[in-house]
């Protein structure tokens, strides 16, 4: 159980150290600012479906000890969702507001997952467990944010790809089951499933 967690910690940060190493080696393809750009932006989606996965899977599996690792995974959610923006605003954009606010009005994909990132700024602001006493009940309320979030990280994903919409279905499916498991008919399927599993041990 000790060890869950920083073995856990290490393999969150895999997808960063492939980049850093496809970097240094010039493995990042012909147009190295998409490929930064796309390999973040799908790892900051993958952590959000991971994180809205932990409590399905906890009630699934009953192992309540899962909820421990909930907080880490949404933030590692944030460290990617960081990189996609900043990739955006510096090597895409090269710092220009005016470019920027032009791209944002312009083109609805980028409205879309900059609105996804700005929700994001105060779940991540308020992950600590001072913030979580402090706000009490509307701190719960405050992270079903991420449901909106994830939703619309899905359609920014669906907008961006031109031709083969294929991964954006696959997640924006993923995230449907995990959003339907919430429902109660959802965790009364969950709660029968767990004793049929618990029955066969």
């Amino acid at each position: 159980m000790r060890a869950i967690k920083p073995l856990l910690f290490l393999a969150c940060l895999i997808p960063l150290a492939r980049l850093v190493w496809l970097a240094v080696m010039g493995g990042l393809g012909a147009n190295p600012i998409e490929f930064i750009t796309r390999s973040t932006g799908t790892w900051t989606l993958v952590g959000l479906l991971v994180t809205l996965g932990v409590t399905p899977l906890r009630r699934l599996t009953g192992w309540n000890g899962l909820i421990r690792y909930r907080r880490m995974l949404g933030l590692f959610a944030f460290l990617y969702a960081c990189l996609h923006f900043t990739t955006y605003i510096w090597l895409d954009q090269f710092f220009d507001p005016a470019s920027i606010v032009k791209d944002i009005a312009k083109r609805p994909f980028i409205t879309v997952g900059f609105s996804a990132f700005v929700l994001l700024l105060p779940l991540a602001a308020t992950s600590t467990q001072y913030m979580m006493r402090r706000l009490g009940r509307n701190w719960q309320r405050l992270h079903r944010l991420v449901y909106l979030i994830a939703f619309l990280g899905v359609l920014h994903y669906l907008w961006l790809v031109k031709k083969d919409i294929t991964q954006p279905l696959v997640y924006g499916a993923i995230l449907l089951v995990l959003l339907a498991l919430r429902l109660p008919w959802g965790v009364a399927m969950l709660g029968a499933i767990s004793g049929r599993i618990r029955q066969a041990r």
